[in-house]
């Protein structure tokens, strides 16, 4: 129960959460686009994508899984930060020709969804924080 937040249909909790099931779905994009990148590329921009896209879910996931408000803050702003990462490599990737700019928009679209979503959780926090806060006073 990170953050005094119920576990919800699953046993862990943050799988039920909206900006990971956004993210989980982002991270399956960017995975796909990295998958075809040429074969020169396997160990430079498709591996880093692949670690910026699965340090946003895993961070949506440890930060969840913390019991304090600033870890668990800090956490979604780890995963932001990996999601700004990725959105400059996508523009490599237009940039070098890999992927289409339809691609390119479509991938950044959804990339501004899972951001407004974890803007959106950070926010939820700490208000969740002060009220507990205003509480114990």
């Amino acid at each position: 129960m990170g953050c005094d937040m119920g576990y919800g249909s699953s046993s862990f909790g943050f799988e039920d959460l909206e900006v990971y099931q956004v993210a989980r779905r982002f991270r399956h994009d960017v995975y796909f686009l990295a998958k075809g990148l040429p074969a020169d590329e396997k160990y430079a921009l498709a591996q880093q994508m692949k670690r910026a896209a699965i340090s946003v879910t895993s961070n949506i996931a440890e930060g969840y899984g913390r019991y304090n408000w600033q870890e668990s803050i800090q956490f979604f702003r780890h995963s932001r930060g990996s999601l700004v990462e990725l959105v400059d490599q996508i523009g490599a990737c237009e940039d070098e020709g890999y992927s289409t700019a339809v691609v390119v928009e479509q991938l950044r679209t959804k990339a501004n969804s899972v951001l407004r979503l974890i803007n959106g959780y950070i926010k939820y926090l700490k208000q969740q924080k002060t009220k507990k806060e205003v509480k114990q006073k």
